[in-house]
């Protein structure tokens, strides 16, 4: 089975109405026990924390059985692909969101505006009901909110799942998309561990 094949008979199997656990953290090295690590882990983020990157909410419809929508603040978002349309972000494996947006099978990816810090710490906190008094309606054809005040939506399909080291790459099919009505503000940006 080729990669294609696998990523797509992980989506089927994670669409399944079963209940699906978070991945634990891989044990992946790229050097031998007796061997010296390649980059340090600290420098490796601190390193890339120059680069600055827009901050996202990726959101999913509430799947079937459960009572809230899905979602979670994520700095790791790109556009993949023109033709077919595809974007793709990444998910910590231990994400407790991750499964819930793979069951639901399709995705909202919201653009967040500079006004819109407070909403990304929310929807990056854990245990807590991220979309409580948070104004939001479905996207047109997922249904997965999409949060009042983003700069723009992309209403997804999930297209393919592969594997990259502590993460998953998902790409998605856009199915739709549009800009919110505070389009001409500024976008929220993330760099060394700060908003900007």
């Amino acid at each position: 089975m080729g990669h294609a094949g696998m990523a797509a008979a992980a989506v089927r199997w994670l669409r399944a109405d079963r209940p699906v656990e978070a991945l634990p953290r891989p044990e992946l090295r790229c050097v031998r026990e007796d061997e010296r690590a390649p980059v340090d882990q600290g420098e490796f983020r601190r390193v890339l924390g120059s680069f600055a990157s827009g901050v996202t909410v990726v959101t999913a419809a509430a799947a079937e059985g459960e009572a809230v929508p899905a979602g979670f603040a994520c700095q790791s978002f790109s556009s993949l692909s023109l033709d077919p349309p595809l974007v793709a972000f990444m998910v910590g494996r231990t994400s407790t969101s991750w499964p819930r947006i793979a069951r639901a099978g399709a995705f909202c990816v919201n653009v967040l505006s500079a006004a819109q810090g407070p909403l990304c710490r929310a929807f990056a906190a854990t245990g807590t009901d991220k979309f409580a008094g948070v104004a939001h309606d479905p996207c047109p054809v997922s249904g997965a909110p999409r949060l009042a005040g983003a700069l723009a939506w992309i209403d997804c399909a999930i297209h393919a799942v592969h594997t990259g080291g502590d993460h998953l790459i998902v790409v998605g099919r856009v199915n739709a998309l549009g800009t919110g009505d505070g389009a001409d503000e500024p976008p929220l940006l993330f760099h060394r561990g700060r908003f900007l």
